[in-house]
Parts: structure tokens; C-alpha cells; sequence
């Protein structure tokens, strides 16, 4: 994003979100984020219920022995939480990549706007007034 804010983002000293949102930066970072979340819930979707047609329709496929009683439908299962890892460890690694710095240019963009919309989320009702301490 600019360095430069977009005055027409803010109307009475407050940020208008709705135009935010409309914006080309705010827009590329939606569709970033999208570019990986939709792949990759339809792969984990496709993977989770592949194992359970495979134990409803397939039970001798499934029951084959690995080693020992360890039999094949154990492995799958335990890859699924596996596989559960590895595509959080994935998302973290692109968000701090792809997501990360956008959102940052934006949200810094919006403080440059409205400086009290900075920690917002933490101000709200029923939000801790001494910053969290205890």
C-alpha cells in the first residue's frame, strides 16, 4: 500500500471499513488468502472422507496388516492428524510470508487514518482496562 493514506477512506475522523474493503490492497489480500485456503480445505475434505468411505465400503482394504496389529487403517487415520499438521504448519508459514505483511501495510495504513482504531479489538467491551495485567 501507499504511504500515502487515501482521505477518502475517512469520513469525520473515522475510517469507513465498507471502503477499506473496497480498496485494490484490501481486495488482493482477500484473494491471496483464498488462493490457499479453498485448495487446501478441498484437498483435507477430499483426504478425510476417502478415509471414511474406505472404512464404511472397504473394510478388508482397511484391515490389511502393516506390521504386527498395526493394520492399514490405523496408518490412515493417524495420518490424518498428520496431514492436520503439516497443512497448519503450511498456512502459518504463508501467512507470515504472503498474508502478514499486506495486512500490516493496511492496518498501518488505517492507524495513519483513525490512531484510535490501533488495538481496537482490545478496547471493547468486557476487554481488560489495566492492558492485561494482573
Amino acid at each position: 500500500m501507499s504511504s500515502t493514506p487515501h482521505p477518502d477512506l475517512a469520513d469525520n475522523g473515522h475510517v469507513d471499513f465498507r471502503a477499506v474493503q473496497a480498496t485494490p490492497q484490501f481486495q488482493e489480500l482477500r484473494r491471496t488468502h483464498r488462493s490457499f485456503v479453498f485448495p487446501w480445505t478441498v484437498v483435507f475434505i477430499v483426504w478425510y472422507f476417502l478415509y471414511v468411505i474406505l472404512a464404511a465400503y472397504a473394510p478388508e482394504f482397511m484391515s490389511i496388516k502393516v506390521l504386527g496389529n498395526i493394520n492399514l487403517g490405523l496408518v490412515i487415520g493417524l495420518a490424518q492428524f498428520v496431514s492436520t499438521f503439516v497443512i497448519t504448519g503450511l498456512y502459518v508459514a504463508f501467512a507470515n510470508k504472503k498474508l502478514d505483511p499486506r495486512a500490516t501495510d493496511i492496518r498501518e495504513e488505517l492507524e495513519a487514518l483513525d490512531p484510535t482504531i490501533a488495538n481496537q479489538s482490545l478496547s471493547g467491551p468486557g476487554a481488560p482496562t489495566d492492558g492485561g495485567q494482573k
